[in-house]
């Protein structure tokens, strides 16, 4: 006796079937619109294709269920054979070799499949990152060209270095006060770098000269102390541009204070939930000034050259480690020597050059839930003395003229910040 499905297993079915095929036509609609000068038939495939290869996909998970699951894998093995046939011979007549459209077919026939499934909305999940991924070609490689091969080499030493030895460093302390741990000492610098990086590569993605908020923006991520050091020095050299400037100081350094947020969210959540109020306050604070800041904005100044290190070169990096080591080590001397006191000093006395050290050493003192509070004022303390140091940096080399902007701005941050740490205690 044959077996009847019911009604809500056939719609069941019916949608996941009609959802396998607008996936595929979705993917399909990006190669087509890729390959649009390609005439009808002079392509491996089209929106057509991808849409029927996607329903032969979930045609085929369906039948192997009834039947066996081999059924599947020869069903994807001769579409592979299939592909390559194909794409030899184009390859052979055009003499493009590239094969990301038979990637693209091998994935739509997975995602197909796995649309039959349990994972149905997954599948529709990672069939939009494929069309984006597809239709990002021109954009990747331009970003790529931007890179020298001197910082993709520095890159991949890091990564071969953090990937090869991280795990097999010890996790454990080595000194009375249990502050030097190998493994999360490089670990946090891997992390750093990591979040530095993400600034680095967007200022040469757009260029120093696209504009100084989004130099001052992205540079703000990689390293805020540099941005202040460039345009300040430009400011001598261009006086009439001191509100553009000072704004382009400001808002590297107030990218500063999410930069905080970013680095104590991965590492310690619950110390974010105390650092959110000052640090939004002080960040709104500082993007209103800049908006005031640039209402009066001259016309057509040139934007400057930030120099910025690569986060990722090995020397760099192992000397923050080197740094971070010390930060927690003072930290912890200083804590059992004079008790909270002796945390205030050392961030106070880190953020006179690094905010980075002492967030991270703070973050992991956190850990014990007595310490979140303290922990979460020697982080506030160090991000104030450091937005002064740079404030008078600002006013040291660039001169009153645009100092008086910064120094004015970071003092109304400063206060801002005060307030809500006074609002949060009550």
């Amino acid at each position: 006796m044959t077996d009847q499905l019911s009604p809500q297993l056939y719609l069941e079915l019916f949608r996941n079937l009609s959802l396998a095929l607008a996936l595929g036509l979705l993917i399909g609609l990006e190669r087509g619109w890729s390959k649009r000068e390609l005439e009808p038939g002079k392509r491996i495939a089209g929106v057509r294709t991808f849409g029927l290869i996607s329903f032969l996909g979930a045609l085929t998970m369906l039948f192997s269920r009834e039947i066996n699951f081999w059924v599947i894998a020869l069903a994807f093995g001769g579409l592979g054979l299939l592909i390559a046939t194909a794409t030899a011979m184009e390859s052979f007549k055009t003499g493009d070799y590239g094969i990301t459209t038979e990637v693209a077919i091998l994935i739509t026939f997975v995602l197909g499949a796995l649309a039959m499934t349990r994972y149905a909305t997954l599948a529709a999940a990672a069939a939009v990152i494929t069309t984006v991924v597809l239709g990002t070609k021109p954009i990747l490689h331009a970003w790529i060209l931007k890179l020298q091969p001197q910082e993709i080499h520095a890159v991949f030493k890091l990564l071969l270095i953090s990937v090869v030895m991280l795990p097999i460093l010890p996790d454990r302390t080595f000194d009375p006060w249990q502050a030097f741990n190998p493994y999360q000492i490089w670990w946090m610098v891997v992390l750093i770098s990591a979040i530095s990086f993400v600034g680095y590569f967007a200022v040469k993605i757009i260029g120093a000269g696209r504009g100084i908020l989004l130099t001052g923006m992205f540079g703000g991520l990689a390293s805020s102390t540099a941005v202040t050091l460039s345009l300040s020095r430009l400011a001598r050299m261009q006086p009439s541009a001191h509100r553009l400037l000072a704004g382009g100081i400001v808002i590297a350094s107030t990218t500063m204070f999410l930069r905080i947020l970013v680095i104590t969210t991965l590492l310690r959540p619950a110390l974010t939930s105390i650092l959110l109020p000052p640090m939004v306050a002080m960040a709104a604070t500082g993007y209103l000034c800049v908006g005031w800041l640039m209402r009066a904005r001259p016309m057509g100044t040139r934007s400057p050259g930030v120099s910025l290190r690569n986060p990722f070169e090995l020397g760099t990096a192992l000397g923050f480690g080197a740094f971070l080591a010390f930060i927690l080590w003072l930290t912890q001397i200083l804590r059992l020597w004079i008790g909270e006191v002796g945390i205030y000093l050392t961030a106070a006395l880190s953020g006179l050059t690094d905010v980075d050290a002492i967030t991270l050493s703070l973050a992991r003192m956190a850990a014990q839930p007595e310490m979140l509070t303290l922990a979460a004022k020697g982080i506030v303390l160090a991000a104030v003395v450091n937005t002064l140091v740079k404030g008078g940096m600002a006013a040291v080399i660039g001169g009153w003229g645009v100092g008086r902007y910064v120094t004015g701005t970071f003092l109304i941050q400063i206060a801002t910040g005060a307030a809500a740490m006074v609002w949060m205690a009550r």
